[in-house]
This record gives structure tokens, sequence and C-alpha cells, in this order.
């Protein structure tokens, strides 16, 4: 009796530990692999069970002595048809650049290994060197449709940065936007404040250029499509909808992070991101709400356009912001005192050619709260 009472206290106290390691220690990160492999799971049963109807009906049911005819393999996968413009295709300087370009030719051969800035800057200057100081380039043999700038919100990824240079700016390139990259880096000693960093970075990017839109892209998310067209069209999107290290599954219906866009005219609507989010996490989750409550729809690439790679991390992660939850379930009373309206910071700025970089201190003065 004993020896199982004692089996019994050892079965509870590793119940308890684990349940308290996967609730609080893991990162949200790995709870996203979870969720993202729950849902696989389900398609998984999802389609066994298809497989199991399909044959209940071809038992049943025969057309003249064939089997019944229905398609039971479709999935989101299947894109609807587009056409892009065939090799060759010629247009004029005085034209406006086509979406669906010929040198846009799909799936992408994606280098994760470490490069110097000045590597990859010599390399892509050698490659085009039209780019202008700040990072800023358009296309020369037609119009861009679309003025875009990229935010990357920054703070000692210094090994993923060059990286993310070489992968992204041919691509920009491919697709025939006009664009610049903004690196928004945080000194000091706070919690990292990603949402805080895109409201400074856009409050910046507008006093250069009349931009239609702005990315809001994590410093080591790399696409594996270049179909993934980064221009405005149908905003508000969502990119990064299928990331390896989720499995490429999308954890949660909601879910808004890594790589996402607004026409800069919506993100001045609904006051940009909430800076009260100290530390990892709900950021994204709180934009998300600001969209909805503006009543926009969030687009999303179909099928395998929207997949991407994740470098990895040599060094631990940001700590993760507990009170996100609080905050999120007052979102829609935030939007209106919390965000742009709300914002001040000191910015040093500097431009490199293939970015123009602006540092901030940020602090919880720099964006005061009114009661709500």
């Amino acid at each position: 009796i004993s020896q199982w009472r004692n089996l019994m206290f050892l079965f509870l106290f590793l119940f308890v530990f684990f349940f308290f390691f996967f609730a609080f220690v893991l990162p949200e990160t790995y709870v996203f692999m979870v969720q993202a492999r729950g849902i696989q799971i389900r398609e998984n049963v999802k389609n066994i069970g298809a497989q199991v109807l399909e044959q209940v009906v071809r038992g049943a049911y025969s057309i003249n002595g064939t089997d019944y005819s229905y398609d039971f393999n479709e999935s989101e996968s299947d894109a609807p048809s587009t056409t892009y413009l065939p090799e060759g295709f010629t247009y004029l300087p005085s034209q406006v650049c086509p979406e669906k370009l010929p040198s846009m030719k799909g799936r992408l051969e994606v280098n994760m290994s470490e490069i110097s800035l000045e590597e990859v800057e010599r390399s892509l200057l050698e490659r085009e060197p039209t780019m202008a100081l700040g990072g800023f380039w358009k296309p020369k043999d037609c119009l861009p449709r679309w003025k875009v700038a990229i935010l990357v919100p920054f703070r000692n990824r210094h090994e993923h940065l060059p990286i993310l240079l070489r992968h992204l700016v041919p691509v920009l390139q491919k697709q025939r936007l006009q664009f610049a990259f903004y690196v928004i880096e945080q000194g000091g000693t706070e919690p990292f404040n990603r949402a805080m960093l895109f409201n400074v970075g856009y409050k910046e990017a507008i006093k250069d250029l009349d931009w239609d839109c702005l990315i809001f892209h994590d410093v080591d998310h790399l696409m594996e499509n270049d179909r993934n067209y980064y221009g405005c069209t149908d905003m508000p999107r969502h990119f990064a909808v299928k990331l390896d290290k989720y499995s490429y599954m999308l954890p949660y219906n909601e879910f808004f992070g890594g790589v996402s866009g607004l026409m800069v005219k919506q993100f001045k609507r609904i006051n940009g991101f909430p800076n009260a989010f100290w530390g990892w996490g709900g950021e994204d989750d709180d934009l998300w709400n600001r969209v909805q409550f503006a009543n926009y729809s969030v687009s999303r690439p179909y099928g395998d356009l929207g997949r991407y790679m994740s470098i990895p991390h040599h060094h631990r992660g940001e700590a993760q912001f507990l009170g996100r939850y609080s905050l999120l379930r007052h979102s829609k009373e935030r939007q209106k005192v919390d965000g742009l309206n709300n914002l001040n910071y000191s910015p040093l700025i500097s431009r490199s050619r293939l970015f123009t970089n602006i540092t901030v201190s940020l602090s919880r003065k720099l964006a005061p709260v009114a009661d709500y």
C-alpha cells in the first residue's frame, strides 16, 4: 500500500510540475506550436473521415457501373487560378508596374547562413546600384504601383538583420515596388516594446515620403514565395500565415503576428499599435482587435504563398508580458487613448545604404494614458 501511495504522490507531483511548466514556463511560441500540432491532428482526422465517407459513397452509388464521381481532395492549398505575365513580356516606363510579373517565380531558396552587413551591402549594390541612402529604391522600367515602408523592430539581432536584407531586398525589387527599410532600434533597459517601435517607425517614415502602406516585419521572418506580394492590395493583410516553427499551421484564427500590413490611412484611423505592451506577446492580438473595431477585414495569401521560415535564435528571447490579457480585455476602451496620439519620443536617426536606423530609448512615461 505504501508503494502505491508513493507512486500516486509521484504521479501527482509530475502532473502538477508539467502542468505549470507548460502553462507558465514555456514561452508562448511553444504553446503556439502545440496549438498548431493540434490543428494538424484535427485536419488529419478530418481527412481520414473524408476517406471513410468516400468509401461509403463509392460503395453505395455507381453511375453506369463506374465509381461515383466526387472530389474528396479539396484543400486550402488549391489557390484560385492566377495569371502571371510570360517571360519576355515588355512594358513601358510610363506604365504602372504590373502586380504579377514574370520575375516573380514562386518558391524561393531560403539561405540562413550568417553574413556581415558590409558583405550584404556590397553584394546588393553591385547587383542594383540605384538604391539611395536610407534604403530607398524604386523601379526605372515602370511606374511603381505602391510606395511601401518596411518597418522592422530591432534589438540585439545583429546576426538576423543582414540575412533579412539579403533575402527580402531582391524580392521587393522583383515585385517592382517603391520601398524603403526602417529599422527601429530600442535602446535602454526597459523590456522590448515591439508595438511602440512600430508607432515610432510610422511617425518617422511619413516624414520622408507619402507612403501608401506599411509592412510590420519581424527581423527573423523569411518568406518562401516571392509571389507573396508586398503591395498594398487587400489590406489589412496578414502575410506570414504559415511559419515553420508552428508546423506551417495558423495557431489561431485571430493570429496577426510575424508580418502584417495596413494602409497608412487605416493605421491612422485605428490609432496605430497600443504602447502599453512591455515584453513579448499580445500587441498583435490588440492590433487585430483594433482592425475589427474599425470594421476592416483581414486578408491572407492563399495556399502556400504565405509560408515563412524563422531564423534560429542564438540568444535568450525577450521576456513575456504577463499583463497582456488584462489589457486585451479593454482593447476597445484603450484604443482611443493609447497609440499614435499619446506617444512621445526623441529619436536618433542615421542612414546607411540599405536602411534608415531610428534608435529610441523607450519608457512608460513616454506614452501616458488618461483615464478611460
